[in-house]
This record gives structure tokens, sequence and C-alpha cells, in this order.
């Protein structure tokens, strides 16, 4: 399930409790847990309501402005049903978590090390993208797959491993490196000019 960046946090903070959807099928399921921008959302509830009884009251719950707003976000048809789902939330992301530690213990460096040989064992591209994002906050997976020998839908897909290591993080436009991902990669430069 996909919140926006204002909903996601409106329900971090206890602002929204509620979403609404107009699936064929639910897509969510009670006691399912998904990432936003603001963390973990758990989906406590979900029912089945009539499109006709949606008020003003909903979409305002729902952090929508209006009642149009929130129908307007509707996909489907309108022979499809519309859900009322309870959210709320579970807790930091916790690919946030590790990436905000950039104290880094030296069998931290080995752990990475170890990660990012695995990932260039068959293409290298790793090391060299943690560099390029580190050179270059912001930087574009189009741009950077210029540089590599990998097309750019199967360089995103990689990226999301260095992501769920916590050494780097979607921008709203391209990538920067966490605090943990520029600790290592300070530490993995300062170490190669001390050789």
């Amino acid at each position: 399930m996909m919140l926006t960046g204002r909903i996601a946090h409106a329900v971090a903070d206890g602002a929204v409790a509620v979403a609404y959807r107009r699936w064929r099928v639910p897509r969510v399921t009670a006691g399912s847990t998904f990432r936003t921008v603001a963390g973990i959302i758990r989906v406590d509830r979900i029912d089945r309501i009539e499109a006709s009884a949606l008020t003003e009251a909903d979409a305002l719950a729902a952090g929508h402005s209006s009642l149009a707003e929130l129908i307007s976000t509707f996909r489907g048809t309108d022979a499809d049903p519309v859900f009322r789902i309870a959210l709320s939330w579970a807790g930091a992301d916790q690919r946030e978590v590790l990436g905000d530690c950039a104290d880094l213990a030296p069998q931290d460096i080995e752990a990475i090390d170890a990660l990012l040989d695995r990932l260039d064992a068959r293409t290298s591209w790793a090391r060299a993208t943690l560099g390029r994002i580190g050179d270059r906050p912001g930087v574009t997976a189009a741009e950077l797959a210029g540089h590599l020998p990998i097309e750019k839908e199967s360089l995103k897909r990689r990226l999301r491993t260095l992501k769920e290591h916590g050494l780097t993080r979607s921008l709203t436009r391209g990538y920067d490196l966490s605090p943990r991902g520029r600790a290592y990669l300070d530490r993995s430069r300062a170490g190669s000019d001390d050789s």
C-alpha cells in the first residue's frame, strides 16, 4: 500500500488513522505492515464500505482537504468496492535507524566489506556506486548507470540492497549516502590513502 509522504507523516504523528482505497480485491490484510517515508505503518483493520457512505468528515480524517480530493485518489472503476483501512504507526524503518549509525566498529567495516565483495563478485558496481553517490549527492540511477555495465532498471533494484544495509538513502531525486555509508566510505578512502 502506498501513502504520500504527507499522509505517512500524519499517520506517524497520530493525526491520521484511516485511509480509503477503491480496489477490486483488498491489497492489504489486518496485521500487515508496510514501509513509508515516515517509518513502518501497520494495517489494524480493513472493512468494505459503500462509496456513497463516505462523508466530508471521513475525507478530513484521512488527511484530505475534501471528499472530492479523497475520491480523486481512487483508482479502478466505480464498480470496484471501497475499503476503509485503519492504520497506525508501528515504528521507525530499521534501514533508517541502521543508516543513522555512523559509529562503525571494526566488525561493521568487515561486514560491509564482505557485503560489497559479494555484490561486486559478478559485476563490479557496488563500491563504484557508493563512491559516485558520495561524491555527487543527488545523482540519479540513470547517471550512475552511465558509468557502469548495468542498465538503469537493474541498477535501481541493486541500489535497494545498499539501502537495505543502511548505506544509502533515496532522495526526491537521486540518492545520497546515509551517515553509515558516509562513515564507511570515509574510512575506506582513508585506509586506501594509508597504503
